[in-house]
């Protein structure tokens, strides 16, 4: 192994300036030379790719965002693009891939090993939506960023005898909807994975049954799969007559500064897809599983089942007050 590419790819995550750092960093102490490549799998079809030095890599652990910039690409669905981009590796001479984003970009990655070139994934995404790993970069910085806001909202929520109806990202897992229920207390969360918690008659009558014990505001989490957050808040005013506004949190739960556990884990990830690489290995993805870093054979790593964690929604049902 002489040359070591790094991309990132898909929905940027906080922690992946510090995976590009120490994939860098720990390849450079090898001896081996790094080549960025800057929007994806986009910057590789058109060679936008830079050499890497420790330099590079400086004063970067603790931004969000990535150096290295992030894109989709449909384009890279089309078996002639794919040979394209492993050309343009061998062009660069990059003889190994680390790509850091979701199940997408591992697909683009286990493309781009058919035509001889070595890969390995980190799984870098907010959504905590991968299934051989019990985590992924971005994850606990944007329960964190959801915790803030909530808090902040729980105060003019409470002063105005308001139920807060907060919209936060997951698509397809609502795993952050989840974890931010619990860590905050909200009084009702609702993903996709569930359709019970759904429900809206359900929610109502978690607002009348705190209201009768005297509680004069409400937080209810509801993740971006379930949809209809602005609908929901709307008819909870109608049914109850209480003042229900939405707030849709969007896209800063992705951007800040990283915190410590994604800073560690992302590091830790870097070091071990470039040791990985150094051996020869490709076609794997880096997972931490059971508190072990471990790898998986990409075809394996996308064919796994991911489940809710039912424990964090179980304790969630048994500490709340319905």
């Amino acid at each position: 192994m002489r040359t070591i590419g790094v991309l990132t790819s898909g929905g940027d995550a906080q922690g992946m300036n510090a995976c590009i750092r120490a994939v860098t960093r720990s390849a450079l102490n090898k001896g081996i030379r790094v080549m960025g490549i800057r929007k994806g799998y986009n910057g590789l079809l058109r060679g936008d790719i830079v050499e890497m030095t420790a330099g590079s890599v400086a004063d970067i652990i603790h931004r969000g965002g990535t150096i290295l910039y992030t894109a989709r690409c449909p384009e890279f669905l089309e078996p002639d693009n794919q040979k394209r981009a492993s050309e343009m590796c061998k062009v660069f001479g990059i003889d190994g891939l680390v790509v850091i984003g979701g199940d997408g970009s591992f697909r683009g990655a286990k493309d781009v090993s058919k035509f001889g070139i070595n890969v390995v994934g980190i799984p870098g995404t907010i959504d905590l939506d991968i299934a051989c790993t019990d985590y992924t970069i971005g994850f606990d910085s944007a329960v964190n960023v959801v915790m803030d806001a909530i808090s902040r909202l729980r105060d003019t929520s409470a002063s105005h005898e308001r139920c807060s109806v907060v919209e936060v990202m997951g698509r397809h897992c609502g795993e952050i909807a989840l974890w931010a229920g619990l860590a905050t207390g909200a009084d009702a969360i609702m993903i996709p994975e569930d359709k019970e918690s759904a429900d809206f008659e359900r929610v109502v009558r978690i607002i009348l049954e705190n209201r009768a014990r005297g509680k004069n505001h409400n937080i209810i989490i509801v993740s971006e799969g379930v949809g209809g957050s602005q609908e929901l808040a709307k008819r909870i005013h109608e049914v109850t007559g209480i003042d229900s506004r939405t707030t849709i949190l969007g896209h800063i739960q992705r951007g800040g500064r990283p915190t410590a556990l994604d800073v560690k884990h992302a590091s830790m990830m870097g070091v071990y897809a470039v040791e990985l690489l150094a051996k020869g290995e490709t076609d794997r993805v880096v997972a931490y599983k059971n508190g072990q870093y471990v790898d998986y054979d990409i075809d394996e790593a996308l064919a796994m089942h991911r489940d809710v964690s039912m424990d964090i929604w179980k304790a969630n049902v048994d500490i709340s007050t319905y």
